[in-house]
């Protein structure tokens, strides 16, 4: 077993918790997770409407007894407004829930410090999901539980600081006294290992629960993710000020010509709207939109249930503590 802050704090099996994915962080996964002695993610996003998002809520809550995170993204959306972050938060609140996690506007900026104080006195533990030690010191000073240090290689919006998880984890260690989650560049058993090595009391994995059973996906995505390497992911969408780390396909090619000539964003919004992407999980063309993958892909070699993923990722991790324990003589 691997006790750390993170299975002292929501009192579960494995320091190992999910990411938050658009269209994909659903109450099935969520709650076959969380089944599997790690943290299932809801991402908030996925819900328009308040009684959609309590909704779900409940609905994991009829497929596990065990605690699960919520994601609020607060980054700029077409669909999803600052009003729809707020009752995210706030019905987190009142259900209770174990843990959220927050990217983008950090909650004192978004809802002030009575947010914060509403969600401590619901005993809703918080965390910011950060590429930089100036962020990770202002979620410690206005109260937040815990940090997800997001390096480079992560899917999704990695802060255009570009530092790798190497070098980020350490540092933000060194910087704060709350816990630590690593994200980006995890996988495996190996990678859980130097996360904790590096200071870490955690790791989040996002792009390697898309390839598990219970990820509702196409099951050809899945088995893209299977083929593809460490090297087939790229930034994109720099020129708007948000750069996301995608896989690389058709779609992706296309936005990275358009940016290269200087299109805007009427230019390249019809390329990176939700819906594609929505349609494409559906669908399983890999070309159809980008997909926000990071480059843990590399790791990603079968299809494993939940549960036999977190299983052989533990065992990996102690196997592979115990082999640098007898090196040292």
């Amino acid at each position: 077993m691997i006790k750390t802050a993170i299975t002292e704090m929501f009192s579960v099996k494995y320091p190992i918790l999910c990411g938050a994915m658009m269209w994909l962080c659903k109450p099935t996964l969520c709650a076959a997770i969380s089944n599997a002695g790690g943290l299932g993610n809801l991402t908030a996003a996925n819900y328009e409407t308040e009684d959609e998002f309590r909704g779900a809520i409940k609905e994991v809550r009829k497929l596990t007894d065990n605690p699960f995170m919520v994601n609020v993204t607060a980054l700029p959306s077409m669909r999803i407004t600052s009003e729809h972050h707020k009752m995210y938060l706030r019905v987190c609140a009142e259900e209770k829930v174990a843990g959220v996690e927050v990217s983008g506007t950090p909650l004192d900026k978004l809802g002030g410090m009575e947010l914060i104080e509403t969600l401590k006195s619901a005993g809703v533990k918080m965390f910011h999901k950060v590429g930089s030690v100036r962020h990770a010191k202002h979620a410690e000073e206005v109260g937040y539980d815990g940090i997800y240090a997001a390096g480079i290689e992560e899917g999704g919006h990695p802060l255009d600081d570009d530092v790798s998880t190497m070098v980020l984890t350490p540092r933000i260690v060194e910087s704060v006294s709350i816990p630590v989650v690593t994200v980006g560049g995890i996988a495996n058993g190996v990678t859980l290992a130097a996360a904790l090595a590096l200071g870490a009391e955690g790791v989040m994995m996002a792009s390697r629960f898309i390839s598990t059973k219970e990820c509702e996906v196409h099951g050809n995505i899945k088995m893209e993710l299977v083929k593809r390497q460490e090297q087939d992911t790229t930034l994109i969408t720099k020129s708007l000020g948000m750069q996301g780390r995608a896989l690389k396909n058709k779609t992706v090619a296309e936005v990275l010509e358009v940016e290269a000539r200087g299109g805007g964003l009427e230019e390249l919004l019809p390329l990176i709207a939700g819906k594609r992407g929505a349609e494409a999980w559906v669908t399983g063309d890999v070309e159809a939109a980008p997909m926000y993958v990071g480059q843990s892909i590399g790791l990603i070699h079968d299809i494993p249930s939940c549960e036999e993923l977190l299983q052989g990722m533990v065992a990996e991790a102690e196997a592979q503590i115990t082999n640098l324990k007898n090196r040292i003589v």
